[in-house]
């Protein structure tokens, strides 16, 4: 999964109709396990934009989408974000919120 910075997370969002971007903080340990959930969702799920962003670089992110704890999923649909996942159980888990009709 490519690393993205903010600016492209917003062209990317604006640009597709459904995007995900995943974020991270490298010492923590869930995110590792999360991390490997996401590249695997990635290669199974081709048709929607998905990038990933170490959150200690990105605090201005983490305050305007209010996000509570890593790792977090942010899922947007036609420029707005959609849905927020925190609970990365599985990739079928991952892969339903990613298919699900907003």
């Amino acid at each position: 999964m490519q690393e993205w910075s903010k600016e492209q997370w917003e062209e990317q969002k604006s640009a597709n109709g459904k995007t995900a971007f995943y974020l991270y903080t490298p010492m923590c340990g869930t995110c590792q396990v999360a991390s490997r959930l996401m590249d695997v969702t990635e290669q199974v799920v081709t048709n929607i934009p998905m990038g990933k962003a170490n959150l200690n670089y990105m605090e201005q992110l983490a305050v305007e989408y209010e996000v509570e704890s890593v790792p977090c999923l942010l899922i947007s649909q036609d420029g707005e974000v959609v849905e927020k996942v925190y609970a990365f159980q599985s990739v079928p888990n991952i892969f339903e919120k990613l298919s699900k009709k907003y």
